[in-house]
């Protein structure tokens, strides 16, 4: 008995010590871990967060911290070439690293004017440098894909993609979709590439790479395309290596809501008579800026009774287009003016019962409506430029057509 009790008391020293040699292991070999920041790491300072505050100046933040028997006008002349300290804007973060002993010197001071770049006040040396460092962006690509479920906007808001993507597709998408017009179910396809600062802070879209909707039954592609490689110019073309970019645009308004349309016999709202609407209202808020739908010379301007304020634009021997009921005219006749060029802002003048544009469009004269002509496009692309842009497209559209089931 009494040998089964030394037997038993081993054993337990025995497990004892082995349990207690695993955890010293365990503790030992687990990594430490070092943030590193700005081009520093960390655990070497005593680091201090802020954001700069109304009345913050460099010199204040500076003077309010040990700098040993350096003085702040010094600094700022040995600094100036590199970094102007009147620059510095409220609410941007700042970042001190101090030194880690009881003095707690200032030796490194950093400001963010953005969440891209920052700026590096060094006063290790005797004299003090600064420079400015931009953080490093890795690109992230992505596909998404589905039914419109809602617009556009809140659909790409729903899958966390920053708002400016809507606007560019709908820029990109405005000679052939007006997407007001989108209904829920209507698929869509869009591949596309995003900025990440540090690989982890998102900083937006970068790029489209290809992208599809349906519209009124047609699944209509966009691609960009470089077709001449000299001038590096990026153009859009759908699945068959035609332009999307039609000679005119859809609307002279973007997001805007049709309230008339062209028509041999309406009721007008304000003369209370049926007569001939030769013209298609589009309405928004007052101040909205209305853009020519096609480049061309400002032929008239000027306010009439009925037109309120007006444009007329000629495009070319065949097609010239009007804007009536403007608050104000911001070209003069006379001015050649680009496509999407903004010409006035809605308003209510003349013969209007609301903010609204009146949007008139002439072919050879006679006044058409723009909604049912079939309206020039552009050039297609031909020959070995062509044969390249197929090559070029062809694994992005099997990529959107898998995404969307199609």
């Amino acid at each position: 008995m009494k040998r089964f009790a030394i037997f038993l008391l081993c054993a337990l020293v025995f497990f004892s010590c082995t349990k207690k040699d695993e955890v010293w292991s365990e503790v030992k070999t687990k990594p430490i871990s070092k943030k590193k920041e700005f081009g520093f790491t960390y655990s070497d300072f005593n680091v201090v967060h802020d954001t700069l505050k109304s009345g913050d100046t460099f010199g204040s933040i500076i003077q309010k911290q040990n700098i040993g028997d350096k003085k702040v006008f010094e600094l700022v002349e040995q600094i100036k070439d590199s970094f102007d300290v009147r620059s510095i804007r409220n609410n941007k973060p700042y970042t001190l690293l101090r030194s880690k002993n009881k003095t707690k010197e200032l030796l490194v001071f950093v400001y963010q004017p953005d969440a891209l770049h920052y700026y590096v006040v060094d006063l290790r040396d005797s004299i003090a440098k600064a420079y400015k460092k931009t953080k490093p962006i890795t690109i992230k690509r992505r596909t998404i894909g589905g039914v419109l479920k809602s617009s556009l906007s809140e659909t790409l808001e729903s899958a966390n993609v920053e708002g400016g993507l809507a606007s560019r597709i709908a820029k990109i998408y405005a000679w052939s979709i007006d997407f007001f017009k989108l209904k829920r179910g209507d698929r869509f396809a869009i591949t596309f590439t995003e900025r990440y600062i540090n690989d982890s802070i998102y900083d937006g879209v970068d790029s489209l790479e290809a992208s599809f909707f349906e519209y009124k039954g047609k699944i209509i592609y966009a691609f960009p395309f470089v077709a001449n490689p000299s001038s590096n110019r990026i153009e859009y073309y759908d699945e068959e290596g035609k332009g999307l970019k039609n000679f005119f645009l859809k609307t002279p308004i973007k997001f805007s809501r049709l309230s008339s349309r062209f028509s041999a016999s309406r009721f007008h709202p304000v003369q209370l008579t049926w007569k001939a609407h030769k013209g298609t209202d589009y309405a928004a808020p007052h101040g909205t800026p209305i853009t020519t739908t096609a480049s061309g010379v400002v032929e008239q301007t000027g306010y009439t009774a009925g037109n309120g304020n007006f444009v007329k634009v000629k495009h070319n021997g065949t097609y010239s287009t009007q804007y009536l009921h403007m608050s104000r005219i911001l070209v003069r006749r006379g001015q050649r003016v680009t496509q999407g060029q903004p010409i006035g802002l809605v308003g209510s003048t003349g013969l209007a019962t609301g903010p609204h544009v009146c949007y008139r469009f002439w072919k050879n004269g006679v006044q058409v409506d723009p909604l049912r002509l079939k309206l020039p496009n552009g050039e297609p692309l031909t020959g070995v430029t062509k044969d390249r842009f197929f090559k070029q497209i062809t694994p992005l559209k099997f990529e959107l057509d898998s995404i969307a089931n199609l």
